[in-house]
């Protein structure tokens, strides 16, 4: 098992070839653990499984095996913008990742906004290998009764690719957040040297693109959400601008072990606003009872 203060970025960065034409960039923790967890990132400019779950992976790899997945797309996995619906892209990605590994027993799947749609593509199309899923305003499951569409969040997100500055992206990623503290001149710089790169902002106009495509019904997860059997916990923040709160309420009713939680003074990145609390009650339903 990697003691805490060994996970660093490089000592964890991972790469594997799925496919002939698909390389994937994950960082891996807790090596030696019974159980697999997979964390998939959010779908922002420059995001990236480190990005978004740096704090995160030294706390869960005291219990779990920890896989944390740069999406195809983003970080420093391979950019294709041929593809299918992007939740179904980046899980049958997930489910090659998983068979080059030789990981063939279930995984529990952690997944913030856009990664909560994939997580919820994979135990939908893979439901064998999939465990419990924990979702943090999960893109595709979250359907507004009462917030306008588009939020806020996603008109900022359409900003940036419309006209990629470091002004636009420093606007979408306060909107992130309730705590603005975080949104330093280090994370702004950080993330806008990754989502300017022209292999970026063409991967992330695929990825929008595919949304609204020939299998854009693929990304309304909402539909299928009843046929989960999954236990499923949703994690909300109550002032979330990009996922608001009542689109949890869908989702809550048709999924048929779900619960959620609602953390106050909290925006969209719940793992990082609510560190402590997050890890608390992720690690605790990751490990009441068995499945």
């Amino acid at each position: 098992m990697t003691a805490i203060d060994e996970i660093t970025y490089e000592s964890t960065s991972r790469f594997a070839q799925v496919r002939d034409d698909l390389r994937l960039h994950y960082h891996e923790a807790g090596v030696g653990n019974d159980t697999t967890i997979v964390l998939l990132h959010g779908g922002g400019p420059g995001a990236s499984s480190w990005s978004n779950f740096a704090k995160n992976i030294p706390v869960l790899a005291q219990r779990f095996h920890v896989l944390a997945v740069d999406q195809p797309g983003y970080g420093r996995s391979d950019k294709p913008t041929e593809h299918p619906q992007y939740f179904v892209h980046s899980s049958s990605a997930l489910k090659d990742l998983l068979d080059t590994l030789g990981i063939t027993d279930r995984v529990h799947l952690l997944g913030n906004s856009l990664g909560g749609g994939a997580a919820v593509r994979f135990a939908l199309d893979y439901p064998e290998s999939a465990g419990r899923l924990v979702l943090m305003g999960p893109g595709g499951l979250s359907v507004n009764l009462f917030a306008p569409d588009p939020t806020e969040g996603v008109k900022n997100l359409g900003k940036f690719a419309y006209e990629p500055t470091r002004e636009n992206l420093e606007a979408f990623l306060r909107i992130m957040v309730f705590d603005q503290s975080l949104i330093t001149p280090e994370l702004v710089e950080e993330r806008f040297a990754s989502a300017s790169t022209p292999e970026s902002l063409a991967a992330a106009k695929a990825m929008g693109k595919s949304f609204s495509g020939t299998e854009f019904e693929k990304g309304m997860l909402w539909r299928e959400a009843y046929t989960l059997r999954q236990r499923v916990l949703l994690i909300w923040g109550r002032e979330d601008r990009v996922n608001p709160l009542d689109g949890a309420l869908v989702a809550l009713k048709m999924i048929p072990r779900a619960q959620l939680h609602v953390f106050g003074g909290c925006g969209h990145w719940a793992q990082l606003e609510k560190f402590d609390e997050f890890n608390r009650l992720t690690v605790d339903f990751l490990t009441d009872g068995v499945e």
